[in-house]
């Protein structure tokens, strides 16, 4: 995904030059490193010596809908500028069997505008093979849609959970009598159940990006 530098305003409010000199650097640094910095790494890249200068700048860029931000976790970071229009063409269809009719024309177009336009969508890359059979794999990117109510999620929807005390998990969630099940998409792992209390519902998953290597046959 590819985040411009200088976005048009979201909340069409404009930035101070400080404030969109920090944007600026966030976008940039986001988009090589996928994930977001450290208070420390954004002090260093901005020459300053104390982090309240930061803060004040990420209130002010959250409060005119620039960035979605829990303060004092600069890792839960996200950019929440405009997403490219126009849409991807969808050229028709391509066998994965035998041959069929090569593409001829532009009959529609794939708009990823409403997807990449949640408010708050965050990325993370998935570690280990426990939701393979949801064609989930160990180095794919999952978007997330954060969640206000976990009590409204459908049973079955993958979600990103944090755990109190063991950290965060792809799973697939059900919640029923105070108790949350969660549940791999591998036969190989047992289901996780705890009491809600102890899980945190960061986000449902959207969407899937795979970027597929390119490879060479003889």
């Amino acid at each position: 995904m590819i985040v411009s530098s200088r976005p048009t305003a979201p909340s069409g409010q404009d930035l101070t030059s400080a404030q969109q000199q920090l944007y600026d650097w966030l976008a940039q640094f986001i988009q090589q490193h996928r994930h977001s910095p450290s208070i420390r790494q954004m002090m260093e890249a901005m020459g300053l010596r104390s982090p309240a200068p930061i803060q004040s700048r990420l209130r002010h860029l959250q409060q005119k809908g620039w960035i979605t931000w829990q303060e004092g976790q600069a890792r839960t970071l996200q950019l929440l500028g405009p997403a490219s229009a126009g849409g991807i063409p969808v050229l028709g269809s391509v066998a994965a069997g035998g041959l069929i009719e090569t593409f001829d024309d532009v009959h529609e177009r794939l708009d990823l505008t409403p997807l990449l336009d949640t408010r708050g969508l965050f990325a993370l890359t998935v570690n280990g093979d426990s939701m393979v059979d949801a064609h989930i794999d160990d180095g794919d990117i999952v978007l997330m849609e954060p969640v206000s109510d976990p009590a409204r999620l459908r049973p079955g929807t993958i979600v990103a959970a944090h755990v109190a005390g063991s950290g965060t998990t792809l799973k697939h969630f059900s919640c029923k009598g105070g108790k949350v099940r969660l549940e791999a998409a591998n036969p190989a792992y047992a289901p996780i159940e705890l009491e809600a209390e102890q899980v945190t519902v960061q986000g449902r998953m959207v969407a899937v990006w795979r970027q597929v290597a390119a490879t060479s046959r003889p």
